[in-house]
């Protein structure tokens, strides 16, 4: 449940207008598919004024969604964290000090990654359950969608951290992917119970005895994320990180091979003519624009982090993301699943 006597936020989300390597045009042109998607929410759109809001009176649907604040200052992508948080007037800092206000339920930037993970973490602050948040983001596999953390923010982890991230990560999948008893696994060098190391195997004795029983599979091992094994992988941030960015390596091999083939030859080109229908469905299938959209999780607040290169169907893809964990209460869900864990699973407390 909400909190009891929390103010109703004016606004679904608070929009970093001048964050990614097109900003602001990608930026409203993914808030104008975004206004469609979500006709009832509003945005508080953050940058500066007179540049931003030229753009906004072109985009109609975008323009009667959202309310325009100025922010003089703008975060380089290439700018350290440590100085990002002394630039009060950007537009990334005065979009998630809404959300730290309680004008916003979340915020969602195309920016500099580590200045956003910065200043989420000192002005939104951590939820008071959660030891540490977590980089949480969406993948395809075999089987459909998988959900997968930490993957980057947290280097170093103990028990109580990878138990707190599969708890966020199965609310994650309930309230972005829609699923009802996600199943969850935990990275490992075998799926063996004896595998792996004492903060590995106690996180996964915890979860065996808990709430999550019967749902947590155990271990799983690298091939099982693209297999599409469980439905959230947990893990510390830097498997997490090293496997994302592996991942995302192999499919763009996988793309430079396909077209090396298919231009190799006449016969080739002709065979290419023949796939294409299948190939465009693979295309869609793989499109990086339908997984925009890492999430830093177990904040007081929605933080959500579009890739910065991305095109106006990405930025509305994070948007989507954003919508759908405030829409579906992830935070509420998360402070429920931490109670549940605690009842039912005695190692709980010790980890944490």
């Amino acid at each position: 449940m909400a909190d009891a006597g929390r103010a109703v936020p004016a606004f679904s989300l608070a929009i970093d207008a001048m964050g990614g390597d097109h900003a602001p045009e990608v930026v409203l042109d993914g808030l104008e598919l975004a206004a469609e998607r979500h006709p009832h929410a509003r945005f508080l759109l953050v940058g500066d004024e007179a540049r931003v809001g030229a753009l906004l009176a072109l985009r109609p649907r975008a323009a009667k969604a959202c309310s325009l604040r100025h922010a003089p200052e703008t975060i380089s992508g290439d700018l350290k964290p440590t100085a990002a948080l002394r630039i009060r007037g950007s537009s990334m800092r005065v979009a998630i000090d809404a959300v730290a206000a309680g004008e916003a339920s979340g915020v969602v930037s195309a920016g500099n990654t580590g200045a956003l993970m910065a200043l989420a973490k000192i002005v939104v602050k951590t939820l008071p359950e959660i030891d540490r948040p977590a980089l949480a983001a969406i993948g395809p596999s075999a089987r459909g969608d998988v959900v997968m953390l930490d993957l980057g923010a947290n280097v170093q982890c103990d028990a109580r951290n990878l138990i707190e991230f599969a708890v966020m990560g199965d609310a994650f999948a309930q309230s972005v992917l829609g699923l009802t008893r996600p199943t969850i696994g935990l990275l490992n060098v075998g799926s063996e119970e004896l595998k792996g190391d004492e903060r590995v195997r106690l996180a996964a004795e915890t979860l065996r005895d808990s709430v999550y029983g019967n749902n947590f599979r155990g271990f799983v091992e690298g091939h099982d994320i693209a297999a599409g094994t469980v439905d959230v992988i947990v893990t510390d941030g830097f498997t997490g990180n090293v496997a994302l960015k592996t991942g995302e390596g192999a499919l763009k091999l996988m793309r430079d091979l396909l077209r090396q083939v298919f231009t190799s030859s006449i016969p080739a080109r002709i065979g290419y003519l023949l796939a294409r229908p299948a190939l465009d469905r693979l295309r869609e299938w793989m499109d990086p624009r339908r997984y925009n959209g890492a999430v830093l999780i177990g904040l007081n607040g929605v933080v959500v982090k579009s890739h910065g290169g991305t095109d106006a169907l990405g930025f509305a893809h994070a948007v989507d993301v954003a919508m759908d964990m405030v829409t579906h209460r992830f935070n509420d869900r998360i402070r429920e699943g931490l109670a549940r864990l605690a009842e039912t699973a005695p190692r709980a407390a010790a980890a944490r």
